[in-house]
C-alpha cells in the first residue's frame, strides 16, 4: 500500500470502521506499514473526535449507539458541530421565508439561530414546535399525525395529507446516513415518508449533516442525491468521502 499522511490514514481507518464495524491493531499496523504505537496513536485522537471507541487490540464504531438514544440524547451529540452549521445557514434564510424541517436534531440549533428572523416554519418534529412556540418571530405550523414518542415527530397518512397544503422557499433536512452511491437515509421509515413529501414541497432542499454522517446507510433509504441542492457541513468531515460526492455533483458547503 502506498504511504499516507497522517490525516489520510486517519480517513481510512474510519473508512474501514464504516465498512466493518471494528477495526484491529495488528491488521492495521500491517496494513500501513506502520507501527503499532502509530496505530495506538491514531485511534485516541480519533476518539477524542467521537468517531470510534476503543477497545482492547483495537476500536469500534460508535455509530450504532446513536440508534439508541433519546432525543435528548442526540441533541447533546456533536452539539458544537450542530451549531456552527446552523448558525451558517441562518445566514442563509431571509426574513418572511417559509421554511420545512423535519425531526432530526440539528433543526433545532436551525430554529435556534433564527431567533431573530420572522420565519414560518412546518415541522413534523414535536421538539421543535415546542421549543419554537416560545419565540414570537416565528409562526409554527405543527403536523398532525400519529406520533412516533420517542424520537417526538409525527409522521402517516394525516401528517402526509397536511403537507400537501403547504409549500417552503427551503427544506432543511436533518438525515442518519449520507453516501455518494446510496444516498441519503435515515433510521425511520416514517420519517422517509415525511422528507420525500417535505422536498417535493419545498424550492429548494438542503441537508444540514456533522461529520458523523458521511459514509452512513442508515436503515430507510430517502433517495439519491439528485434532489439534493446543498450539503452544509463541518471541517472536520471526511476529506475521502467529502470527494466521491464531489464526484457526483452534489454542492458542499463547509461550516466555519
Amino acid at each position: 500500500m502506498e504511504i499516507l499522511t497522517v490525516t489520510e490514514r486517519r480517513n481510512k481507518i474510519i473508512e474501514l470502521l464504516n465498512e466493518n464495524g471494528k477495526v484491529n491493531v495488528n491488521e492495521l499496523s500491517n496494513m500501513f506499514g506502520v507501527s503499532g504505537v502509530a496505530i495506538r496513536t491514531d485511534l485516541t485522537e480519533l476518539e477524542k473526535q467521537d468517531l470510534l471507541t476503543r477497545v482492547h487490540g483495537g476500536a469500534i464504531t460508535t455509530y450504532k449507539s446513536y440508534y439508541d438514544m433519546n432525543f435528548v440524547q442526540r441533541a447533546n451529540t456533536n452539539a458544537k458541530e450542530k451549531e456552527c452549521i446552523a448558525n451558517h445557514i441562518a445566514k442563509m434564510i431571509k426574513n418572511n421565508s417559509t421554511i420545512m424541517m423535519n425531526a432530526g436534531t440539528t433543526p433545532i440549533f436551525v430554529m435556534r439561530a433564527l431567533k431573530d428572523k420572522k420565519v414560518t416554519i412546518v415541522t413534523n418534529s414535536i421538539a421543535l414546535a415546542v421549543e419554537g412556540a416560545k419565540n414570537h418571530n416565528f409562526k409554527i405550523i405543527l403536523l398532525g399525525g400519529d406520533v412516533n414518542s420517542d424520537y417526538q415527530f409525527t409522521y402517516g397518512v394525516t401528517a402526509l395529507k397536511s403537507l400537501e397544503q403547504y409549500s417552503a422557499d427551503v427544506f432543511i433536512m436533518s438525515v442518519d446516513g449520507i453516501d455518494a452511491t446510496k444516498g441519503v437515509s435515515t433510521f425511520y421509515y416514517q420519517e422517509a415518508e415525511i422528507c420525500n413529501s417535505m422536498i417535493e414541497h419545498s424550492k429548494k432542499t438542503i441537508i444540514t449533516a456533522d461529520y458523523s454522517k458521511f459514509g452512513r446507510t442508515a436503515f430507510a433509504n430517502i433517495g439519491n442525491l439528485t434532489n439534493i441542492d446543498a450539503i452544509i457541513t463541518n471541517e472536520t468531515a471526511n476529506t475521502g468521502i467529502l470527494n466521491s460526492l464531489y464526484d457526483k455533483k452534489v454542492k458542499i458547503i463547509i461550516a466555519k
